[in-house]
């Protein structure tokens, strides 16, 4: 059954088109109170956490949320901004039903989302989602009055996720001597990321702490570095790190203003389990992970598995395969030795340790991966067109993957949302790169 509001990643869109309405919102509260409720044991009450980003949006959708679920006899307990893998730690760690994150990430404030945690602080299954769907199918109700569900603030909720995102750095180790410049992105962890690296000894230089409703992500963050790496370069800091907008993606600067994305950072933590002997079987990366970090990984001895775009599908593909860290290049990592769901701030300290421990900068960890240069065009095609069936464009895709002999590789794919197709190449060769997407796109009939 095709699911019809969640995606792969909750429900998002523009705050006050549907189904980001507080109609809608207040439906989903209930549905979701009732789906929960109808699997607690005989007699047991269900509690649910909301957390959420700094976006205006979220005190409308979090009272549209905490009617529903009232409504439903479901107590909740709110925490206030708070990054996304903190809800996942903390529904766990306070033994709740579920957790509920609003927030829509790395987009601009003009949009928000909702998206649940399971008890175990992971993603709800696809199960989970339809049956909230089958529920918000049926009219809306109201429990009586004396089943009516309460709502609780929980006041050291920041002060409980940076305990334990310090508890995942090593006890042996310490960050003194370190000047860091922490990003926020004006978003949720702007009072608990800055905390965690001074708590275990850096010297921190914050930005992106000073939210107000409609700056998150705005210039700053994951998705901007610039702001980043040009403060790192002025206060003469060692490194900078960049958080999303809900803190579960990770960039860093080195010195010298180099960028280093997700992929690399993957390869830094898999090297580092490997070299203290931890038993990891492989790694999970995406259909767009670069073939250079795959190489790498591989060259460690390790296997290396690729999942659909989206840190749903790593950790789906991790789940399956017994394995423990996958990430994307977009900056999600998964260190499920960890936490359960990709955390940007631990991601950070883990890459910190490696650092630490062998003494080595994050250039020289990464000097066996050279990143392939990648190429990505995307074709508006004309309507009707089934590029899956254009034998032309099949034989040409095999003449190109032909022509790079494995030192590069081809990825096609149509966008989800709109009739645009997706051609990526990467080579060692930058102009070969472009050169081989371009002869590919101008195969697709454009509208």
């Amino acid at each position: 059954m095709k699911k019809q509001y969640f995606g792969t990643d909750g429900i998002r869109g523009e705050v006050g088109q549907f189904p980001i309405v507080p109609e809608f919102i207040t439906r989903l509260g209930y549905a979701a109170g009732k789906v929960l409720s109808s699997q607690a044991k005989p007699g047991e009450r269900c509690k649910i956490l909301i957390g959420k980003d700094t976006r205006i949006s979220g005190y409308l959708l979090e009272a549209a949320l905490e009617a529903g679920f009232a409504a439903a006899g479901v107590d909740v307990k709110l925490c206030g901004p708070m990054p996304t893998p903190g809800v996942a730690y903390l529904t766990k760690a306070l033994r709740l039903s579920a957790g509920v994150v609003i927030s829509a990430s790395h987009n601009a404030y003009q949009d928000n989302g909702i998206k649940f945690f399971s008890a175990e602080g992971g993603k709800l299954s696809d199960e989970f989602e339809l049956a909230i769907e089958a529920e918000l199918a049926k009219p809306m109700g109201c429990v009586s009055s004396k089943d009516l569900g309460k709502a609780f603030r929980i006041d050291d909720a920041a002060g409980r996720y940076i305990e334990f995102c310090k508890s995942t750095f090593p006890g042996e180790l310490n960050l003194k001597g370190m000047k860091l410049v922490v990003d926020c992105a004006h978003g949720a962890a702007y009072h608990t990321a800055p905390h965690v690296f001074h708590e275990l000894g850096a010297e921190v230089i914050s930005i992106g702490v000073q939210p107000d409703g409609r700056n998150i992500n705005d210039g700053f963050g994951a998705t901007a570095p610039e702001a980043l790496i040009a403060k790192v370069k002025e206060t003469k800091a060692d490194l900078g790190i960049a958080l999303d907008g809900d803190a579960d993606r990770l960039q860093m600067v080195d010195a010298s203003g180099r960028l280093f994305n997700g992929d690399e950072l993957l390869y830094v933590l898999a090297k580092d389990r490997i070299e203290r002997g931890q038993a990891i079987g492989g790694v999970v990366g995406t259909l767009m992970t670069n073939l250079a970090v795959e190489n790498a990984i591989k060259g460690l001895g390790i296997g290396f598995e690729r999942a659909n775009v989206g840190d749903r599908y790593v950790l789906e593909l991790l789940k399956q395969k017994g394995w423990i860290i996958g990430g994307e290049g977009s900056g999600h990592l998964l260190c499920l030795d960890q936490h359960s769901t990709g955390d940007g701030t631990i991601a950070a300290l883990q890459v910190l340790a490696a650092m630490s421990q062998t003494k080595k900068s994050l250039a020289q960890l990464l000097d066996a991966v050279k990143i392939f240069p990648q190429v990505l065009l995307n074709i508006k095609f004309k309507a009707g067109y089934d590029w899956k069936s254009d034998t032309s464009l099949k034989s040409k895709i095999s003449q190109v993957e032909s022509d790079l002999k494995g030192t590069g590789r081809v990825l096609i794919r149509a966008s989800g949302t709109e009739p645009v197709l997706r051609v990526m190449v990467e080579a060692q060769d930058g102009s070969l790169a472009m050169s081989s997407a371009k002869s590919i796109a101008d195969l697709v009939p454009t509208s």
